[in-house]
C-alpha cells in the first residue's frame, strides 16, 4: 500500500507474542475461575428466589439475533500499489464480510478473496474523515507529501465511500455504485458490527457473565478503574483486544521505524502490520480458551451441584457477612454523583419501536391471488388465513414509516395501502423478519446514536468511556423488544384467525390483536427501560464509587483472593460481600433518582430487589 514492513512476522516474533498471550492467560484465568463461582451463585439464587410480581407479557422468540444477509457489487481498494477494483461482497448472517472477484465465483462456491469478522470496526462514509484519521495516525513531516504518490488514489474524490477502520486491524475501503446502495450497505454493516460486539452482553449464561466480570477484575488489578468498551466481542476477541491495547504503543513505534514511505502510506502499512500481530494474538487467545474449556465445564458442573446443595447455608453466611460489613462501611461523604446528567439520555428509544410496530403490524392489504409465485407458507392458521382473508380495511389505516404525523419515525419506508389484495399474504409472511430488517429498524436505533455526545460528558467526572457499549446495548434492547412483539403478534393471530373468517372479520381480529400486543409491548418496554437504565447507572458509577472508597475514606478494598467464606470454594468471599453491600447502597440512591425522573408509572414491577 505504498509502504511495507521491513520484514513479516518471523518465528521469533510469533514465539514472543505467544509468550505474551500465555502470560496474560496465566493472570486472567484465576480471575475467571473465581468469577465462575460468583456467577453460579448469583444465577441459582435468582433462579430459585422470588420472581418479579409482574412478569414479561410478550412471548420471547427462540431465534437468535442475526444480521440480515446482504450482497452486491462494490469497488474495493486493493493491490500493490492500491487501485480501485470491482468486487462482489457478501455480508453473512453471523456478521462476517466476504468479498470475491465476481458474483459467479460466489455462486459457484469458490473461496473468497478475503473475509473479516466485523468485531471492533468503525464505519466511516466520509472520505475526508478517513484521510484525517490516517493523518492523525501518522502525521506527515515537511516534504513527506512528495513521497506519497502510491496513495494519491485515496486523495482522488470517490463517490459513496464505505471505510471500515479498526484500531489494530487493516483498513477496508469500499465504494458503492449509488446512494441507495451505500445506505443499504451502511445499515447492514452497522448492524453486523453491533451484533458481533454485543455477543457476550446479550448472553445470560453464568459463564458469559463470569467472563465479563473477570475482564473488569483483570483490568482493575492492572490499574484501569473506569468503565469502557473493553468487553465488546467474543471471549477470545476481548482478550486479544486487551493485550493489543497494552502492546499498541510499542508495536506502532516499532512498525513506523521499519516502514518506508511517509504519511498516509505509512499509516495504512502500519495498520497491516498490526493486523498480522492481532491475527497471531487472536489465534493464541482462542487456543488458550479452548484448552481451558474442559476445565471450565467441569468446574461449572461441580459448582452447580455444590451451590444447589448448600444454597441456604451459603446465603445465611452471606447475610451475616453483609450485616457485619454494613456496620463498619459508609459511602464517601460526597454529593450524589450527578445522576441527572445521565438519566435523560439513558432511556432507550422504545417509543420509536412502538410507533414502528403500529405502522407495520397491520400492513396487510393485497390479494393473495397474485402472489408473484411466492410459495404458500407452512405454519399456523395466521399465515394460512392471511392468504384467504386479507384484511382489506387494515391497510388503509396503517400509517407508513414516513408519515409526518409520526415525527422521528425515520426514513421513508412506504407501506402502500391502495395496492391489490395479494400483498397481505406477503406482509404477514414476512412480518417475522421485521426485527432483522435494518431499514425498518433504523428509526429505533437513531435516537441512541444521537445521545452518544450527551453520554460523552460522563468521561471527565466519572471516567466512563463505554459510550459505544451503552449505545449498542440500547439498540439491542430495541431489537429484542421488537422481536418479542412480532412473535407475540403471530402467536395471537394464529389463535384468532381461521379460514372461516371473511376479510372484514379478519380485519377486526387483527385490530384486536394489534391493540393487545401494543399494550403488552408498552408494559414490557417500561419495565425493561427501568431495568436497563438502572443497570447502566450502576455500571457507570460503581467503578467511580469503588475508587473513591480508597481515596476519600482511606479504605482498602479486600484483596482479590481474600478470605473464602463458603465450602472451600470461592463462591462467597469477603470482597464479594463487601462489594454487594456498597452496590446495594448505591442502588438505593439510583432508585430514588429514577423515581423522580422516570416516575413510578414507568415501571410495572416492584422496586424491591
Amino acid at each position: 500500500m505504498g509502504a511495507q514492513p521491513s520484514c513479516p512476522l518471523g518465528k521469533r516474533r510469533q514465539q514472543q507474542l505467544q509468550g505474551q498471550v500465555d502470560g496474560m492467560l496465566r493472570t486472567f484465568l484465576p480471575c475467571y475461575r473465581r468469577q465462575l463461582a460468583a456467577a453460579m451463585l448469583r444465577h441459582i439464587s435468582q433462579e430459585l428466589g422470588p420472581q418479579e410480581p409482574a412478569g414479561r407479557q410478550l412471548s420471547h422468540t427462540k431465534k437468535l439475533p442475526r444480521v440480515r444477509e446482504h450482497q452486491g457489487p462494490l469497488t474495493l481498494l486493493q493491490g500493490r500499489p492500491p487501485q480501485w477494483q470491482p468486487a462482489f461482497c457478501v455480508l453473512r448472517g453471523d456478521g462476517r464480510l466476504e468479498w470475491f472477484s465476481h458474483k459467479e465465483e460466489y455462486e459457484s462456491g469458490c473461496r473468497p478473496l478475503g473475509s473479516t469478522a466485523l468485531t471492533g470496526y468503525t464505519l466511516l462514509t466520509s472520505q475526508r474523515e478517513y484521510l484525517c484519521l490516517l493523518d492523525d495516525l501518522c502525521p506527515s513531516s515537511s516534504g513527506d507529501l512528495a513521497l506519497e504518490e502510491p496513495l494519491r488514489v485515496l486523495e482522488e474524490p470517490v463517490s459513496f465511500p464505505l471505510f471500515l477502520v479498526h484500531p489494530f486491524r487493516a483498513h477496508l475501503c469500499f465504494c458503492a455504485h449509488s446512494r441507495g446502495a451505500q445506505r443499504a450497505w451502511r445499515l447492514g454493516l452497522q448492524g453486523a458490527i453491533r451484533l458481533r460486539a454485543t455477543v457476550l452482553q446479550r448472553s445470560r449464561a453464568p459463564a458469559a457473565c463470569a467472563f465479563l466480570d473477570a475482564v473488569l477484575l483483570y483490568r482493575q488489578r492492572r490499574g484501569y478503574a473506569g468503565g469502557d468498551d473493553a468487553t465488546l466481542g467474543s471471549d477470545a476477541e476481548v482478550l486479544s483486544a486487551e493485550l493489543m491495547r497494552e502492546l499498541l504503543p510499542a508495536l506502532r513505534a516499532q512498525a513506523l521505524r521499519g516502514l518506508r514511505g511517509a504519511g498516509r502510506a505509512r499509516a495504512r502499512a502500519c495498520a497491516e502490520f498490526l493486523d498480522a500481530v492481532h491475527a497471531a494474538v487472536l489465534a493464541g487467545a482462542s487456543s488458550g480458551l479452548r484448552a481451558f474449556q474442559p476445565e471450565k465445564d467441569a468446574l461449572l458442573a461441580a459448582l452447580e451441584r455444590m451451590v444447589r446443595a448448600d444454597l441456604e447455608q451459603i446465603l445465611q453466611q452471606r447475610a451475616l457477612g453483609a450485616r457485619r460489613t454494613e456496620g463498619s462501611t459508609l459511602l464517601p461523604n460526597y454529593q450524589d454523583p450527578g445522576l441527572n446528567l445521565v438519566l435523560l439520555p439513558l432511556p432507550t428509544p422504545l417509543g420509536q419501536v412502538s410507533l414502528l410496530l403500529a405502522s407495520v403490524s397491520l400492513a396487510v392489504n393485497r390479494d393473495p391471488g397474485r402472489s408473484r409465485g411466492m410459495p404458500v407458507p407452512q405454519g399456523g392458521p395466521a399465515t394460512a388465513a392471511a392468504y384467504s382473508c386479507a384484511a382489506e380495511s387494515c391497510g388503509s389505516h396503517a400509517p407508513s414509516c414516513s408519515d409526518p404525523s409520526h415525527p422521528g419515525d425515520g426514513p421513508a419506508v412506504s407501506l402502500p395501502s391502495q395496492e391489490p389484495f395479494w400483498h397481505s399474504a406477503v406482509q404477514v409472511y414476512e412480518f417475522e423478519e421485521i426485527p432483522w430488517d435494518p431499514e425498518l429498524m433504523q428509526a429505533c436505533y437513531r435516537e441512541a446514536e444521537r445521545n452518544r455526545n450527551h453520554l460523552a460528558q460522563l468521561a471527565k467526572p466519572f471516567g466512563f468511556l463505554g459510550m459505544r457499549s451503552l449505545v449498542f446495548g440500547a439498540q439491542d434492547l430495541a431489537q429484542q423488544l421488537m422481536a418479542a412483539a412480532v412473535t407475540t403478534f403471530l402467536q395471537l393471530a394464529d389463535q384468532c384467525l381461521t379460514s372461516a373468517l371473511d376479510r372484514s372479520q379478519a380485519a377486526e381480529q387483527l385490530e384486536k390483536v394489534r391493540g393487545l400486543v401494543l399494550k403488552k409491548f408498552t408494559s414490557d418496554s417500561e419495565t425493561t427501560r427501568w431495568t436497563f437504565t438502572r443497570d447502566w447507572l450502576l455500571g457507570i458509577f460503581w467503578p467511580f464509587v469503588w475508587s473513591q472508597l480508597g481515596m476519600r475514606c482511606n479504605l482498602e478494598p479486600p484483596e482479590v483472593d481474600g478470605d473464602i467464606l463458603a465450602m472451600g470454594w470461592q463462591v462467597l468471599t469477603t470482597e464479594g460481600v463487601y462489594k454487594d453491600v456498597i452496590q446495594g447502597i448505591l442502588l438505593q440512591r439510583i432508585d430514588r433518582e429514577l423515581k423522580n425522573v422516570l416516575g413510578a408509572r414507568d415501571r410495572a414491577c416492584s422496586l424491591d430487589d
